[in-house]
């Protein structure tokens, strides 16, 4: 009998592609897409950091750019600003006036001429004793030099002085019959005797205008930038023109009392200074309060002013005699 046949098993069959068995390639997919965004994310951020980066230089540039030098002042500018100072002054120095002291022209013209190189105040701590001695051009011409030197040994450069004083009263008395002229171009053949002199004797002896270019007039002049000048007379041409002639002489003696009291050479009072909403070289000097107010000097500092015979109006007290204590 033949034995039955046994059946071959089943092949198992190849499986078929499925849903999930594909999950894995999908999030494969997925992965790169991710980074494909995220680099291209990336990309558009550098590219819009470097396009940033130029725009933000451009605008630190403009920002950094020097900015345009002020407008030169006008002419019609400066005349203002120069007029309006000079009413400042006029308001905080009523008083203002020559700090010599003096009783006719003769006096003044030789106080003048002492004053070079020295203080007002120690010229008017001379001159009682000089005028004692000598009280007229007549008298002077005819002095012994080695006394008059003596007398006027204080103020300083007492043999030029000497010397200058000696040949004025001669010229006073020999050209003018002892009288000092009343026009500039007879004072500056004097010995001794410049526009600046002739100017102050002039203005405060005869009421004829002039402006006296000394060093505290022509340092605070510059400092306003009224003129950029260094010689006494272009300084005095370009004042000259900004002010009427009427005031000269009463400007001469604002500026000078206010070099003298505020606006020192070294180290002026820029806290204390009554103008300084209006001057240029404001910060040159010290500008708190309290400190400036110890740097002035004369009645703006509560000390006695230069002339030992001040005018009835000045508001302090007058200089002590050479040689008084204190």
């Amino acid at each position: 009998m033949k034995a039955a046949k046994v059946p071959k098993a089943a092949k198992p069959a190849t499986p078929t592609t499925s849903a999930e068995p594909a999950q894995p390639a999908k999030a494969a997919k997925s992965d790169k897409a991710a980074k494909s965004d995220k680099a291209a994310k990336s990309a558009s951020a550098a590219k819009s950091a470097s396009a940033a980066k130029p725009a933000k230089a451009v605008k630190e540039a403009k920002a950094a750019k020097p900015s345009k030098p002020p407008r030169p002042e006008s002419r019609t500018a400066l005349v203002r600003r120069a007029r309006r100072i000079n009413r400042e002054l006029a308001d905080v120095y009523p008083y203002a006036h020559p700090e010599l002291d003096f009783e006719n022209p003769f006096q003044l013209l030789v106080a003048t001429v002492l004053s070079a190189q020295t203080t007002d105040l120690r010229v008017n701590q001379t001159t009682p004793a000089l005028f004692a001695a000598y009280p007229t051009p007549e008298d002077m011409a005819a002095a012994d030099p080695e006394a008059l030197e003596q007398l006027i040994r204080p103020t300083g450069f007492f043999r030029a002085k000497a010397k200058s004083l000696l040949g004025l009263s001669a010229g006073l008395r020999d050209r003018f019959d002892g009288e000092v002229p009343g026009r500039l171009k007879d004072l500056v053949t004097l010995p001794g005797v410049g526009r600046k002199t002739a100017n102050v004797v002039l203005g405060n002896a005869f009421g004829v205008p002039g402006l006296t270019v000394d060093t505290h007039f022509g340092r605070l002049v510059r400092r306003w930038k009224w003129t950029e000048q260094e010689d006494p007379e272009k300084v005095e041409a370009e004042i000259a023109a900004l002010f009427p002639k009427s005031e000269w002489t009463m400007l001469s003696h604002r500026i000078i009392f206010h070099g003298r009291r505020v606006c020192h050479a070294r180290k002026p009072a820029c806290g204390a200074c009554p103008i300084a909403p209006l001057c240029p070289a404001y910060g040159e000097g010290e500008t708190d309060p309290d400190k400036a107010k110890k740097l002035l000097k004369y009645e703006m500092g509560g000390r006695p002013g230069q002339r030992l015979r001040p005018p009835a109006d000045y508001p302090g007290s007058p200089a002590a005699p050479l040689g008084a204590a204190g």
